[in-house]
């Protein structure tokens, strides 16, 4: 299995998800942050609260097997593009082990 971690722009969020939910891809997380990366936004302030540049970003992390994998990158690549520079990264790392909590059943369907 892997885990997908999608950090993209707070306009693109809608496009990217209803994209994945159309493609199968029902359990995700989205979470709100701030960042700093290679593009830095002309009108950007630095927050005091996060000493951060107040770059706004949405994280998006969705756990997959392992031959999903690449749809869900093409899919997030495909609805997270804009035209404007800084459409974010995605990152992708190995699970080791998933379970639900309720019965304990492993959630890997291969071992691959």
């Amino acid at each position: 299995m892997k885990e997908i971690k999608a950090f993209i722009k707070p306009s693109r969020v809608t496009n990217v998800v209803e994209a994945l939910e159309k493609a199968g891809f029902e359990s995700l997380t989205l979470s709100k942050g701030e960042g700093t990366g290679t593009h830095e936004r002309p009108d950007a302030t630095l927050d005091l609260e996060f000493f951060f540049t107040n770059s706004k970003v949405i994280k998006l992390e969705l756990v997959c097997q392992n031959e999903e994998t690449e749809k869900a990158i093409q899919l997030i690549c495909k609805n997270a593009r804009s035209p404007e520079p800084g459409d974010g990264i995605i990152y992708v790392t190995e699970i080791v082990s998933a379970s639900r909590i309720k019965t304990g059943e492993s959630l890997k369907r291969f071992n691959l």
